[in-house]
């Protein structure tokens, strides 16, 4: 006995499961150039991925977030990042220097090299502290909450 061969697609569990609720319903909007310039200025500072999500949200009252990246602060914090590691190579070096004056030169030569050591580490503390200084006045100024 054979089977009836039909024409009714056997869904083999390959491919893409169907939406439960397909959008298929589309519709077409033109812009002038002004109008589309505004239009990208506000999508891009909605900071969502899609245009269609992002008309979505705006014809449909939804709320969305304005997210504004200011690349002044990021290169500042970006700068002050690497000034901080970099200082923190100096305070590796500072505690290796130390050693070595101390195991490899008399006590008379070791004291007068540190002293000099000491003189630019007094330098250092005062430039951190400036640093301390206009980070916070720049936070106070540009970064307000």
């Amino acid at each position: 006995m054979e089977k009836e061969k039909t024409n009714v697609p056997q869904s083999g569990g390959k491919g893409r499961k169907p939406k439960a609720d397909p959008a298929v319903f589309r519709y077409s909007v033109s812009f002038n150039a002004t109008d589309h310039a505004r239009f990208l200025a506000l999508f891009e500072q909605s900071g969502m991925r899609t245009k269609a999500h992002f008309i979505t949200e705006r014809i449909f009252g939804g709320s969305f977030k304005v997210i504004k990246i200011d690349k002044v602060a990021v290169d500042y914090y970006t700068r002050l990042t690497t000034f901080y590691a970099q200082f923190r190579a100096i305070g590796v070096n500072y505690n290796q220097i130390v050693k070595a004056l101390n195991s490899n030169f008399t006590e008379k030569k070791a004291l007068s090299f540190l002293y000099k050591l000491e003189k630019a580490t007094e330098e250092l503390v005062i430039l951190s502290r400036k640093i301390i200084e206009l980070t916070q006045e720049f936070e106070q100024r540009w970064l307000q909450k």
